[in-house]
């Protein structure tokens, strides 16, 4: 991770700004301001610190609500002057309570597969009796590997049938059970996507 000697506050009149992007869906969620010393202390404490112009001092996001970022990576800008957070969020970033303070703007599409395997992950260790994720992952592999299986067949039968509607559905059902077994297996999405990225250079 960089150093707070690597930015050039001088640009900014001591500031830059600090776009935070959520580490798991790629969301933009904010914008703020960090000095030298908000840097150093997000990098410290692992929770994302902000200068406050109005308030001219440092302001740990979520210090009155709660609504923490906690910091997963810290970067630079190619001219120095700009850092990208990427934080998980303790619940809503935006004072309005919304998600993100661009709240016409939602996870990336892709992003939401990052959401939903957080989801699967949270779920594989629920009870059985109340978690259809857990029920599956008790069953074993050989039984999610046949789910696997059967939602193929019925995606294959909706795309001959023309049923746009169905095989939505059943595509979606597909992607589902396909994110549960890697889970099984340890595997995510992003083992996949590097798969066909090498594949593809």
């Amino acid at each position: 991770m960089m150093a707070s000697d690597d930015i050039d506050f001088e640009k900014g009149g001591g500031l830059v700004p600090a776009i935070v992007q959520h580490a798991g869906t790629g969301q933009v969620l904010m914008l703020g301001y960090m000095n030298d010393e908000a840097l150093n202390k997000t990098l410290k404490d692992n929770h994302v610190t902000f200068y406050s112009r109005s308030k001219k001092r440092l302001w740990k996001k979520g210090e009155t609500s709660g609504n923490t970022l906690t910091l997963v990576s810290l970067s630079i800008d190619c001219d120095h002057d700009t850092v990208l957070v990427k934080a998980l969020p303790a619940g809503p970033v935006c004072h309005t309570g919304t998600a993100s303070c661009f709240a016409n703007d939602g996870p990336p599409v892709a992003g939401f597969l990052a959401t939903l395997e957080q989801v699967i992950d949270q779920r594989s260790a629920a009870d059985p009796e109340e978690s259809y994720v857990a029920r599956l992952m008790a069953e074993g592999l050989t039984k999610m590997a046949q789910k696997v299986g059967e939602e193929g067949v019925e995606v294959a039968l909706a795309a001959v049938a023309e049923d746009e509607t169905a095989l939505k559905g059943e595509a979606a059902d597909l992607v589902f059970h396909l994110m549960v077994l890697l889970r099984a297996r340890g595997l995510t999405l992003a083992d996949v996507i590097s798969t066909l990225q090498a594949r593809h250079r």
